[in-house]
């Protein structure tokens, strides 16, 4: 199965659902943190791809803010910055990761989407 690398949303800046960009159901700890303002946000993802995540929370961050993205699955952790792409009010916010990833970031993203393959939404 290839993760692909290309990113592509709509014009409403929402993640477009295509094999490129395929989600995998995956609950990882997730620390956003905003750049500007330093304000810190602890919640969880149900959702990851190879170019963004949706976590949810009751008090998203405001679409557009770029943040601080601390993802904790375990053993292993994964760090970027990201922009919040969409809100949805009172569920959560849909996050696009800033490239360039760091490789080794990539790493261990892609190892836990391997893992979480069968569970493709």
């Amino acid at each position: 199965m290839s993760l692909g690398t290309t990113r592509r949303t709509d014009n409403a800046g929402r993640y477009v659902q295509s094999p490129q960009f395929a989600r995998f159901a995956l609950i990882l700890v997730a620390i956003l943190t905003e750049v500007e303002s330093e304000p810190r946000l602890s919640a969880r993802t149900s959702d990851v791809s190879r170019t963004g995540c949706y976590v949810d929370t009751l008090n998203p961050i405001p679409q557009g803010k770029l943040v601080r993205v601390a993802l904790n699955g375990g053993e292993e952790s994964f760090e970027s910055r990201g922009r919040v792409m969409y809100v949805s009010p009172g569920l959560g916010l849909g996050i696009q990761f800033e490239e360039p990833v760091e490789p080794r970031q990539l790493e261990v993203l892609n190892r836990w989407l391997e893992k979480s393959a069968r569970f493709r939404l």
